[in-house]
């Protein structure tokens, strides 16, 4: 694959900053990394560009003009930023700068004569393939496209002079989001619930093999949004979270597209379900057909 000459990263959160770093470096013969935050997390990229702390008085918003300035003093061929809330603003903002628009939620890139991209349409039923014929594309990298990898390189520092915008946004009052704290993402293991449970009280089984295997544990939409059984935090599919674990082990999941599509990059894929015609089983590499409540208590007692 060939590599375009330069491409410029930007992360919100250090969970995603080694991925973005990691693909810019896949796809870039030469990587920077724009960050606000902690400077000691930000590495791996040949340039770091150092926005500064971030604070109540001073949010990631408020570095926009600051972003837009150094994107088109730099001129890279690619700016990749991650797919968070703000990762998206900030991408339509860039791309609105520079007179083109966003490749949004890219669940591949590569280049071939220019960026092009491929994601997920009609509920993750189909893959709508984009190409980027500006001189530099801007794309929201979806989790889990690339490995997190720590390229062992001590990234140049560069102090980038904060350019105020014209309309500050002002935080007026920050609040703890009630819910669960799971980051799912970072899972190298994922035990996942559906429809196959009949009562918030079955879940403690699946909860007892995720722990025995070093596990979190995951759900469907209906078990999170519908039952309310676990929080949405847990939730995997088109509309939740992406993952690419290494382990997944879906339990009285039917294996609907819109939920497969969150764990279809995990390197194993496990299915338990009564139903020997569940749609999972041609999905999986490992399947068991059996009533969960015999089989989770005895894969648990074996691998304790």
């Amino acid at each position: 694959m060939s590599k375009l000459a330069k491409v410029l990263a930007i992360a919100e959160h250090t969970d995603a900053l080694k991925e973005l770093v990691s693909a810019a470096a896949q796809l870039g013969e030469t990587t920077a990394l724009i960050w606000a935050g902690d400077k000691s997390q930000a590495n791996g990229a040949d340039t770091l560009y150092y926005l500064g702390e971030l604070s109540p008085e001073r949010i990631l918003e408020h570095y926009a003009p600051t972003i837009i300035n150094l994107v088109k003093s730099e001129q890279p061929s690619l700016v990749l930023v991650e797919a968070s809330r703000r990762g998206r603003l900030l991408a339509g903002m860039i791309a609105a700068a520079l007179g083109t628009s966003v490749l949004a939620d890219a669940a591949e890139i590569y280049v071939d004569g220019g960026v092009v991209t491929k994601r997920m349409v009609y509920g993750g039923a189909a893959f709508s393939t984009e190409r980027c014929t500006a001189a530099t594309a801007v794309v929201t990298l979806s989790p889990g496209v690339f490995e997190a990898t720590d390229t062992g390189k001590a990234a140049n520092l560069v102090e980038v002079p904060f350019t105020a915008p014209a309309r500050p946004v002002k935080c007026l009052e920050r609040r703890t989001k009630a819910g669960e704290s799971v980051n799912l993402r970072a899972a190298k293991r994922i035990v996942a619930v559906g429809r196959g449970f009949s009562a918030p009280e079955e879940l403690q089984l699946a909860e007892q093999l995720a722990a025995a295997i070093g596990a979190e544990v995951g759900c469907t939409r209906p078990i999170a949004e519908e039952e309310k059984w676990m929080d949405k935090a847990r939730y995997i599919g088109v509309s939740g979270l992406m993952l690419k674990p290494d382990l997944y082990v879906g339990i009285g999941i039917s294996g609907q597209v819109q939920h497969m599509v969150g764990v279809s990059p995990a390197r194993t894929i496990v299915a338990i379900n009564s139903d020997k015609n569940a749609m999972i089983f041609k999905q999986c590499d490992y399947g068991i057909v059996g009533d969960l409540k015999t089989v989770l208590p005895a894969l648990t007692a074996k691998f304790r």
